[in-house]
């Protein structure tokens, strides 16, 4: 264990160094002092440095300790409700994730998703269940390099009933005539 520096005081984020009491943690997360005993009393957040073991002593929370009791205060404050905050908490904790502090979790608001990668996102309150992202940036890419070598047309050039789409594109198009280069070339 590192001493802190009186001058200093305590090195906040190292976990170890240091332990925040109930009122601390309060203030620090912007959550009632009522909230924190029920969280810890119904093991949502128990507190990893010491809880409270009968009367007179003092719970004691570590700073990833609040970084997860800030986040079940803001996927409350998004709408989602105890009850599933608490069965995602439970999911991940099933699947042995012990640092709640250092996953990404989402909301839409009624779920919660574990956030693994850019790529994968898992519901938590459907047993795990995988959902899929699609990245914008990537299929704007994709689009464009599908159009790269396929032929365009003016959108303001009135086309006539019945008229069959030039092979080769209108005068002053120039995206399509450098397509057409491309092509060519």
């Amino acid at each position: 264990m590192h001493e802190s520096d009186p001058l200093e005081g305590p090195r906040v984020g190292e976990d170890g160094d240091v332990g925040y009491r109930g009122v601390t943690a309060c203030h620090a997360v912007g959550i009632s002092y009522r909230q924190l005993d029920y969280w810890a009393r119904t093991t949502l957040v128990v507190p990893s440095i010491r809880d409270a073991s009968g009367s007179g002593t003092q719970r004691l929370y570590s700073f990833r300790d609040l970084v997860v009791l800030k986040v079940v205060k803001r996927l409350l404050d998004a709408g989602v409700s105890l009850q599933n905050i608490r069965k995602a908490i439970e999911t991940l904790r099933s699947r042995g994730v012990e640092d709640l502090a250092g996953i990404t979790l989402i909301s839409d608001g009624t779920t919660v998703y574990e956030c693994r990668s850019p790529e994968e996102v898992v519901d938590l309150l459907q047993g795990g269940q995988g959902v899929f992202g699609i990245a914008i940036g990537g299929a704007f890419k994709e689009i464009q390099g599908s159009l790269s070598h396929l032929p365009a047309e003016p959108a303001s050039a009135p086309q006539p009933v019945g008229a069959a789409t030039p092979a080769e594109p209108a005068a002053g198009d120039e995206l399509a005539a450098r397509r057409a280069r491309r092509r060519v070339g």
